[in-house]
């Protein structure tokens, strides 16, 4: 309701330019601020997740391989379940969802061998290495996780020195977590 007074208002006045851009400045902070409610600590929430459009239409490589990675993440969120899944996350499920997302470039290389994607050319080979759990661990871990026993961490640091040297872990997802619309029953 106030958003639709503020732009209302501001249609109908007739101030300079340099007036209206500072109005508009010192608004936006004010209209911010319910943003909590959708996102916090860098998390969508929410109960159900949708891909984004472009899942369907984006025939990248890359891409389509991120989407494989999303759709398992979500789906082993789901299963976690709790008050809230989007903040779900546990050392197995960012492990599966990460070898899916290894499954699907390779899948794609096959098919084209001339693609590359820098991190997703790396994780493969982390992968061809056995030390994909590591990596995970590493890189993704959470204090909450429970860590499956035989994880090979001081091999990992000695391999990842001279393998991954200045690198940086990517997550993309391809989508986003919202609540399901919950359609009220009229009564008859």
């Amino acid at each position: 309701m106030t958003e639709n007074w503020i732009q209302v208002s501001l249609i109908h006045v007739t101030y300079a330019a340099r007036m209206r851009i500072c109005l508009i400045l010192l608004l936006i902070p004010a209209l911010a601020g319910g943003s909590e409610i959708y996102a916090r600590d860098g998390v969508t929430d929410g109960d159900t997740f949708y891909l984004a459009p472009g899942a369907f239409s984006n025939d990248d490589p890359a891409y389509q391989s991120w989407v494989a990675y999303s759709l398992m993440r979500s789906t082993c969120q789901l299963k976690i379940g709790g008050e809230n899944p989007a903040r779900a996350s546990s050392f197995d499920c960012e492990l599966t969802a990460r070898r899916h997302l290894i499954n699907a470039w390779e899948e794609r290389r096959a098919q084209d061998p001339t693609i590359r994607d820098h991190y997703l050319d790396a994780l493969g080979e982390v992968h061809a290495t056995g030390f994909l759990g590591e990596y995970v661990h590493h890189y993704l871990g959470k204090k909450h996780w429970t860590l499956p026993d035989g994880l090979r961490a001081d091999e990992f640091r000695g391999w990842r020195k001279g393998a991954l040297r200045g690198h940086r872990v990517k997550t993309r997802i391809i989508g986003s977590w919202n609540y399901k619309r919950r359609v009220a029953k009229i009564p008859q």
